[in-house]
């Protein structure tokens, strides 16, 4: 039974799940090695808490560095799997580009507006405080004028109109005035009881804020003026409690406020004073809040390690009850400043005073005097929002359908692809656009149709190359394999095409014991029609002068008949053959079979070794050459015109001597023609090299030869056959 091992670390390598690189590899060595060391820290632990404490610092070390390096192998897991689509890195990019910001921007100004909201309900307690101050400093400032006016005159110190605001107003009920004239406390002191307000030692001149006294708020302003050779002290207060706190907060929300070592510290009840205000205009129903119980500052700043827990004071007012789904409700905390009255010093941990209230509240009091005007604005604003969404859903729209665009030509590209590396090429990308997308699929389905001709185009070159390499084959058959020579003369040959398969022609043809035809020939043109008419004159020199034909013995007009000088026998000795009569039957025939432009050069000679002389007709061919032992040069012109151009053709025929050592050297215009900066290679080149190694034996020179055409060529392309026919008379 197999393991079943193998099979889950193969899915997990499917998945990449397996650790396959370095990095992985260290990452789970290191993890590893953190368990081994936690493992080791708990056994020593059992015996000495010291022991396992060292090695607490490595484990954590390891735990943290294995943590960063499985992030790093996480991250480039999902940028594989998750981003590999197109697709999928488009969206990424759009939620970086637009979606990110859009909504960092949009909780900045959610936050910013929060906080604004919040300074602003803050603000409008703190400035009600400020307002009540400002009250009790204009009358602390007349009663303090009043008593100096009386002091001046030398009268008892009072205040009609402090009793004048008494009457008048039930505010003063709670408000208690205080003067000292030095440091002795005035009559006017003592209607307000002696200890409500401790003799301020500290008070040089003005004074306005929140004072904590014996364990309580105040509110409190006070005044230190000269007055003869002492000076006037008075000092106005009023009990910071959640009766002036619940004024504050009708029409609002509600306030709490944190302090310690207050006296008052309980949450608020049901009373006539309580947190039962009648609601004002934009908070028609309340609804209560639990009480936060407590609140944790720290003096001095974040910085600070001690922490100061301050208990909730009291709690007055209610929260609004929400009037449409934007009305949220905001909380806002500010410290509010408080001087300890004993020392006249700013208190360490002071107070923070918290505000409750609901959007719709606040905007009442922010543009209760605006009317008409604030809800146009507001119409303006909502249409703005509006108009806004509108753009953003239909750049949303816009940007999905582009996305889409975008992703599904790149995937029918992809697909595209994987048909071209089927090499199925007839596959084509629908177009239906007019955009630079539709131009790349364009582009790509021209692209795979010009590789589909090309493919069919390479398929027939390679149909046309197999064909040539068989007749190239067959043609290499047409070639003398072995040379028949006779004892009194030694033959060569070669040829080199310059394509595939060549139009030159070269044959050696044994007639009997002592005689041998050489033919030499050029077909015009190059390629497999130039080796199809080579074949066909290989086939005809070979039926006329060899297959058991009507011998000729000498040159007459094709087509006359028997008796009228075309003379037929039979010699004991082998074929009588004439070379000019050869000509003229080749040239006639060529002249039916062939198109107008086709033609050859063909050289025909008969070698009898009894006479040692060599009976030729030439036609059109490049003369051949005799190169004597001496030196001397002889050329074989004898002969006519070009075969297979013109009709009723007679060629003549020479005859000449071959001495032993004699050289007989035919070519082709391959051999001669080829051209560099210095010109043609030349006749006399060759002649002068065949001269020079004539001793040599005929395959030798015959590669001097080549190799000094190819040196002359160079690193061109060879521009005709290079055919070489060599004899030499021994």
């Amino acid at each position: 039974m197999e393991s079943p091992y193998p099979e889950l670390r193969r899915r997990l390598v499917e998945a990449e799940l397996w650790p396959q690189g370095r990095m992985a590899r260290l990452a789970c060595y290191l993890v590893g090695l953190a368990v081994a060391l936690f493992v080791l820290e708990k056994l020593l632990g059992l015996f000495a808490a010291s022991w396992g404490e060292h090695l607490s610092g490595w484990v954590d070390f390891l735990t943290f560095f294995a943590a960063i390096l499985f992030f790093v192998l996480a991250f480039s897991w999902v940028k594989r799997r998750i981003l590999w689509r197109l697709r999928n890195r488009l969206i990424v990019t759009y939620v970086f580009i637009g979606v990110i910001p859009a909504v960092l921007l949009l909780a900045m100004a959610l936050i910013t507006l929060y906080g604004l909201a919040g300074q602003f309900a803050v603000y409008v307690v703190t400035s009600e405080i400020h307002s009540q101050l400002r009250t009790l400093d204009g009358v602390n400032t007349a009663i303090s004028s009043e008593m100096l006016a009386h002091l001046g005159r030398g009268e008892k110190p009072v205040s009609e109109t402090l009793a004048e605001l008494r009457k008048r107003d039930p505010a003063w009920q709670r408000r208690g005035v205080c003067a000292w004239y030095g440091e002795k406390p005035l009559p006017l002191c003592s209607e307000f009881g002696s200890s409500a307000i401790a003799f301020p030692s500290f008070l040089q001149g003005a004074f306005h804020d929140i004072a904590r006294d014996n364990g309580r708020l105040f509110l409190r302003v006070g005044s230190s003026v000269p007055s003869g050779s002492s000076r006037l002290i008075v000092v106005t207060s009023e009990t910071f409690d959640k009766d002036l706190v619940a004024k504050i907060a009708a029409n609002l929300g509600e306030i709490t406020l944190y302090s310690s070592n207050i006296g008052v510290n309980q949450p608020a009840a049901k009373s006539k004073n309580d947190s039962t205000v009648a609601p004002g205009p934009g908070a028609s129903a309340m609804k209560p809040k639990e009480n936060q119980n407590a609140i944790v500052i720290m003096p001095g700043g974040a910085s600070q390690v001690n922490q100061e827990v301050l208990p909730s004071t009291f709690t007055v007012g209610v929260i609004p009850i929400r009037s449409g789904t934007f009305d949220r409700e905001i909380t806002f905390g500010t410290p509010l400043p408080i001087v300890d009255w004993k020392t006249g010093k700013p208190d360490e941990v002071g107070a923070v005073l918290q505000v409750t209230t609901r959007v719709d509240v606040l905007y009442s009091h922010l543009f209760a005097a605006w009317g008409e005007f604030v809800r146009g604005m507001a119409y303006i604003l909502l249409g703005l929002a509006i108009f806004f969404a509108i753009i953003e859903l239909i750049a949303i729209i816009i940007g999905t359908r582009m996305t889409r665009t975008v992703t599904g030509v790149v995937a029918q590209l992809y697909e595209a692809t994987r048909h071209v590396d089927r090499a199925d090429f007839s596959h084509r990308i629908p177009v239906k656009s007019r955009d630079q997308l539709a131009q790349l699929a364009i582009s790509f389905n021209s692209m795979t149709a010009s590789i589909e001709k090309l493919i069919a185009e390479q398929k027939e070159k390679q149909r046309m190359e197999n064909e040539l390499a068989i007749a190239q084959e067959v043609q290499a058959q047409l070639f003398p394999r072995q040379t028949s020579e006779i004892e009194s003369l030694e033959v060569h040959g070669f040829c080199r095409p310059a394509r595939t398969v060549s139009g030159d022609y070269y044959d050696f043809l044994a007639a009997s014991s002592h005689k041998m035809i050489l033919a030499v020939g050029d077909i015009s043109g190059k390629g497999i029609s130039a080796a199809l008419l080579m074949a066909t004159i290989h086939s005809a020199v070979r039926a006329y002068s060899v297959e058991s034909l009507p011998q000729i013995r000498e040159p007459v007009a094709v087509g006359a008949v028997a008796g009228s000088g075309r003379l037929m026998s039979t010699w004991p000795d082998g074929i009588d053959v004439s070379p000019s009569a050869l000509l003229s039957l080749l040239n006639h025939q060529l002249y039916e079979s062939t198109p107008p432009e086709k033609y050859a050069t063909l050289f025909l000679g008969v070698y009898d070794g009894r006479s040692r002389r060599m009976t030729y007709s030439n036609g059109g061919h490049l003369p051949p050459i005799l190169i004597s032992e001496d030196g001397a040069v002889r050329k074989l012109e004898a002969g006519g015109t070009v075969v297979g151009l013109f009709d009723n053709m007679c060629y003549e025929e020479g005859a000449v001597d071959m001495r032993p050592g004699e050289v007989f050297v035919a070519y082709s215009d391959g051999v001669t023609e080829p051209e560099n900066d210095f010109g043609e290679f030349g006749e006399a080149r060759l002649t002068e090299l065949v001269r020079q190694n004539r001793q040599r034996p005929l395959t030798e020179i015959t590669h001097i030869v080549t190799t000094a055409v190819d040196d002359w060529i160079g690193d061109k392309e060879q521009p005709d056959d290079v055919t070489l026919v060599l004899a030499r008379a021994r």
